[in-house]
């Protein structure tokens, strides 16, 4: 949790996105497993598991009117559980599944209407979840948070734009997420 490659993390994020915004699930699973295996660096099980586990949550959330937070929150609570078991980490992963799922909802009221959700919003919920499961200093991850936070507004423009894969959107996106995991794991670090 502690020790993972930015470039790495902020582009098979961007991937996860992009393949969960044009609803290709078996992609997304793909990117899933990348992801959770380069963010976490869990045994091949949990992270076949965990990557699972975020693949079905993001399918309980996913549509935008009669979707399930309760049972994305569950699915994301067994994800922090493989995730505390494999970093002997102090956090309650009922707790980080709540933080998760919050940001989700600020980003969804946010992408659908920016006076419901403002931008501070979700910069706030990013970094509350990161704090929480890192044991850092709110004002530290901030600015991960915020890069984080502008990632997601490129994304909703590319979205807005058509979900076109080879839209130059994307390129920026990556790029803010890079940075964004980059910031994230110097304040870790602090």
């Amino acid at each position: 949790m502690r020790s993972f490659d930015p470039r790495a993390v902020g582009t098979l994020e961007c991937r996860a996105w992009e393949t969960y915004y044009r609803r290709k699930w078996v992609a997304f699973l793909i990117a899933s497993l990348r992801l959770v295996r380069a963010s976490f660096r869990m045994n091949r099980v949990r992270t076949l598991v965990g990557a699972w586990l975020v693949l079905r949550a993001n399918q309980k959330w996913a549509p935008p009117e009669d979707n399930d937070p309760h049972a994305a929150r569950v699915l994301m609570a067994r994800f922090y559980q493989l995730v505390r078991a494999s970093e002997s980490a102090r956090f309650d992963p009922m707790r980080a599944a709540q933080l998760e799922v919050e940001w989700w909802r600020v980003h969804r009221e946010h992408q659908r209407d920016g006076r419901r959700g403002s931008a501070e919003d979700l910069v706030v919920a990013l970094r509350d979840l990161y704090a929480y499961i890192y044991g850092a200093d709110p004002a530290q991850v901030r600015q991960a948070a915020e890069l984080r936070a502008e990632a997601m507004d490129v994304s909703d423009r590319w979205v807005a734009a058509g979900r076109d894969p080879q839209d130059p959107l994307l390129a920026e996106e990556r790029s803010l997420l890079v940075r964004s995991h980059a910031a994230l794991l110097a304040a870790v670090y602090r």
